[in-house]
């Protein structure tokens, strides 16, 4: 196993490191601490046959995610989430396959509580001719147990009304909202990574930074470790990392893990092209609408 380790420093007081490796992810996790991680979050393969997987039975590609499940398990910390990306297994058949909905059931049987089924909307995608083409995605978040780390404040969106005060009662005049902004919901905006997208890199489905820095704000405190056991180009790396959380992250493609380790040292050379979590999802005024 190849280990890679960068280090940078976000402010005076937080040092935050990213543990990159050209691994296979089982073996990565055997060298790792029981109950370390913070946040484990991740995107698998789909069982589309994409250049990085190879195509299989829907139940042995069932039986592999559990095996990965689980050791995951054995590395989240008491108060840990656990927060698994998935979209839909397209069959031979055009038979169209929820992915959560097959994988709720194991991890559930390791004991994990779900907190949201989160939906990931975007606008960009294949257009299909049989069906209604997908233009969303979904994030289960589970906790180890019924005491769990959310900071809901780090994660608020404007409100809609953000002036808005109660009317009549005893808080006549008072503000009706909480004015650092209001939950963000369940339902989530947030452009996926294409071809125009700033951060675009070889990667075919690359995860989108701010889908993930949502998720490091709300679920882990500073220096907190978040770990990613199908890296690819490092997402979940730079967004654990540019919120002084400790990233640890792995994948089997040597081209990827290569790619990962550029983007942060552009990263912690201050040049790295994220897209802003504040930014509107389309503003015409922009190019290719700000994307």
């Amino acid at each position: 196993m190849t280990l890679a380790l960068f280090t940078a420093d976000t402010s005076a007081s937080v040092k935050v490191a990213a543990h990159l490796a050209c691994a296979d992810n089982l073996d990565f996790m055997r060298g790792l601490p029981t109950g370390g991680m913070k946040l484990i979050v991740t995107s698998p393969p789909y069982n589309i046959g994409k250049t990085y997987e190879r195509r299989s039975s829907l139940d042995a590609y069932l039986r592999q995610q559990e095996v990965v499940i689980n050791a995951c398990v054995g590395l989240l910390h008491e108060r840990g989430s656990i927060c698994w990306q998935v979209g839909n297994h397209i069959a031979r058949n055009g038979e169209v396959v929820p992915l959560d909905i097959l994988l709720y059931p194991i991890f559930k049987q390791a004991g994990l509580i779900l907190r949201n089924r989160i939906v990931w909307h975007f606008e960009h995608g294949l257009h299909c001719e049989k069906r209604f083409s997908g233009r969303y995605e979904t994030i289960l978040w589970f906790t180890r147990g019924e005491s769990y780390d959310f900071y809901l404040d780090a994660v608020r969106v404007p409100s809609k009304y953000p002036g808005k005060k109660h009317f009549k009662g005893p808080k006549a005049g008072q503000l009706s909202g909480n004015p650092l902004g209001k939950n963000p919901g369940d339902m989530w905006v947030i452009p996926n990574v294409k071809a125009n997208h700033v951060e675009k890199t070889e990667h075919p489905c690359q995860f989108p930074v701010e889908l993930v820095e949502r998720l490091v704000l709300a679920l882990t405190a500073p220096g907190d470790a978040v770990f990613d056991p199908y890296m690819g180009v490092g997402s979940t790396a730079i967004a654990a990392v540019k919120h002084g959380r400790v990233a640890y992250g792995c994948d089997i493609v040597p081209r990827y893990v290569e790619i990962a380790r550029d983007r942060i040292a552009q990263y912690e050379a201050g040049i790295l092209r994220t897209r802003p979590m504040d930014r509107a999802v389309y503003d015409p005024r922009l190019p290719y609408g700000g994307h």
